[in-house]
């Protein structure tokens, strides 16, 4: 969520929840209204039928009630549970479009309910305990973190920078150097799909506003993707910037720390 000086305070994921268990009370009455209203006119197929589409439709409200609430477990838990990679593709894929459109038919503003989607796919990533090599995490980062003025492009490679600390780069070379990650910065969407194409990695932490992640977590399943918002204290796409620290713990909780090799006798 973001304030009027234009910085970012941590997202909260229970607007989401809240979404999604209000859509899916939804749906389930409608589904239920969608049974019950041609009721007699199956009656008239067959003196069972109504019987056997109730039955299916209690089994599909009781699964759709039942993964919410493990959904709400899982990230409320920060553990496991059952299926997290499968109900992470239902919140991206199926969820994420309905809720959308419902907290669209409430009013609700578009970038909370992605910010509130952001934390949730984050906590089931990382729910997943899932260690990665550094060498395969890929820190993608958009080109607007960098000074508008600055002479040195550090797109492509991100060593070019002199580390003046005029910017949050400095920050985020210091990032890469102790935890041996390769960072990029790309222009779009278009080169970041390019480099994750032909970079490979098995996790991508990537750095920028809710569109742009929102986008990206969807088009990238199912490689999983950790998702840090940038602050705009300039307005949208100039002179970003973007908490260190945030980076810092999100890569300690998914790095796989390879042990020292012990010195031979």
């Amino acid at each position: 969520m973001t304030d009027t000086q234009g910085t970012t305070t941590p997202p909260r994921k229970r607007l989401f929840i809240s979404l999604m268990g209000f859509t899916c009370l939804l749906v389930v009455g409608l589904t239920f209204l969608a049974w019950w209203v041609p009721n007699r006119g199956l009656a008239n197929i067959h003196p069972q039928l109504p019987h056997i589409v109730g039955i299916v439709v209690a089994v599909l409200s009781g699964v759709a009630i039942l993964g919410t609430g493990l959904l709400v477990l899982t990230t409320a838990l920060g553990k496991d549970i059952f299926f997290t990679r499968f109900m992470r593709l239902v919140v991206i894929k199926f969820l994420l479009p309905m809720i959308e459109l419902v907290g669209r038919g409430l009013g609700l503003d578009k970038d909370s309910i992605r910010q509130s989607f952001i934390a949730m796919n984050n906590s089931l990533v990382i729910s997943q305990r899932q260690k990665v090599k550094p060498d395969r995490i890929l820190v993608l980062l958009p080109h607007c973190i960098q000074l508008f003025d600055c002479e040195i492009k550090v797109t492509g490679d991100i060593k070019k920078c002199v580390q003046c600390g005029r910017c949050d780069i400095k920050g985020l070379v210091g990032i890469g150097k102790k935890y041996h990650v390769d960072i990029s910065v790309a222009t779009g969407g278009t080169l970041a799909r390019k480099v994750i194409v032909e970079k490979r990695p098995k996790l991508v932490l990537a750095v920028a506003c809710e569109r742009d992640l929102t986008s990206g977590i969807k088009d990238c399943y199912p490689l999983p993707v950790i998702g840090i918002l940038n602050d705009r204290p300039f307005g949208p796409c100039f002179n970003t910037t973007v908490d260190i620290n945030k980076i810092d713990e999100a890569l300690s909780q998914v790095i796989l720390q390879e042990e020292p090799a012990s010195e031979t006798a």
